[in-house]
């Protein structure tokens, strides 16, 4: 008996790296699955092609499993409902969505152009909401449904020359979290998974100098099929209690993110003046200020 047997899951962006280990994972755990890519390129630029997700497809029906493909964009609101319904044709429910697709358009920000920006969001941001909103009413009539976003640690801690895809991935966190609170009472979860991996999201990171080229040779340690677990587990009812929260998977290693919340309040009975922030509020606060991190600071130790 396989964790997700009797259920039918959609993986987007399912034509590769972490998306294909997902949907394999997910297949061999029992699930159906609707293999969504697109078939563009990292960019999401030039041809698009149907070969990625027909090769995850055969992957699944050579083990056994059975597969569909869709080919459609989800960054598109039409797409996305025509995803849930290939799942409910070919299937006849859906149960697990996994927002995994996504594109690259990096650039330091004081050049990012508005198309670098809005080909980003539309794709990692719009995207999500796109594709859980057209299962939405399906999870709510049958009365239940679990969500498994891809966030970044880009997002959640910072990195440099991604604005776009921070924005995004911090975005994505933040929907998730209202889809819990929202659609709890239908029984519906909705987690994220900040994943670490060599994949073709991450093979543009530069490798020039000794450092950079050792951070590499790291992250290249890291098989997307890391991930594939724990998107499994968080899918599955065995984690019908966990909700609203954020993941990592790191080689062999799991984490659970914080969230924001206060953590250092000054009150002045008379209120505030510029001055009196500058004098009295501002160092009394001083010593709580999160540093200006990048991922690569705080996930700077070697992966066990």
């Amino acid at each position: 008996m396989g964790l997700l047997d009797g259920k039918v899951a959609l993986v987007t962006g399912a034509g590769g790296g972490i998306g294909r280990e997902i949907a394999l994972a997910m297949a061999l755990a029992g699930a159906e699955v609707v293999v969504n890519d697109v078939g563009a390129s990292l960019s999401g630029l030039g041809e698009t092609s149907a070969t990625p997700g027909e090769q995850t497809r055969a992957i699944i029906e050579q083990r056994g499993g059975r597969a569909v493909v869709d080919t459609g964009s989800v960054a598109e609101w039409d797409a996305a409902q025509a995803m849930v319904a290939t799942a409910l044709d070919a299937f006849g429910r859906l149960d697990v969505v996994v927002n995994n697709a996504g594109i690259l358009r990096d650039q330091i920000f004081h050049k990012m152009t508005p198309e670098e920006w809005l080909s980003v969001i539309n794709v990692h941001l719009n995207g999500s909401f796109f594709v859980s909103r057209a299962a939405a009413e399906t999870f709510r009539k049958q009365g239940s449904g679990a969500y498994v976003h891809m966030t970044s640690t880009s997002g959640l801690i910072g990195n440099i020359g991604q604005a776009n895809y921070s924005a995004a991935k911090l975005g994505i966190a933040a929907l998730s979290k209202s889809i819990a609170l929202d659609m709890g009472r239908f029984g519906v979860r909705s987690n994220c998974i900040a994943p670490f991996a060599w994949s073709r999201m991450t093979s543009s990171i530069p490798a020039e100098t000794p450092e950079q080229k050792a951070r590499v040779a790291k992250l290249q340690a890291m098989g997307p099929e890391k991930n594939a677990p724990l998107a499994v587990f968080l899918a599955s009812d065995a984690a019908a209690h966990v909700t609203g929260q954020i993941f990592a998977a790191r080689h062999n290693e799991l984490f659970v993110f914080n969230h924001p919340r206060p953590v250092r309040g000054v009150h002045r009975g008379e209120g505030w003046t510029p001055e009196t922030i500058a004098e009295h509020g501002m160092p009394a606060l001083s010593g709580h200020l999160a540093p200006l991190d990048r991922s690569p600071d705080v996930f700077s130790w070697d992966p066990v």
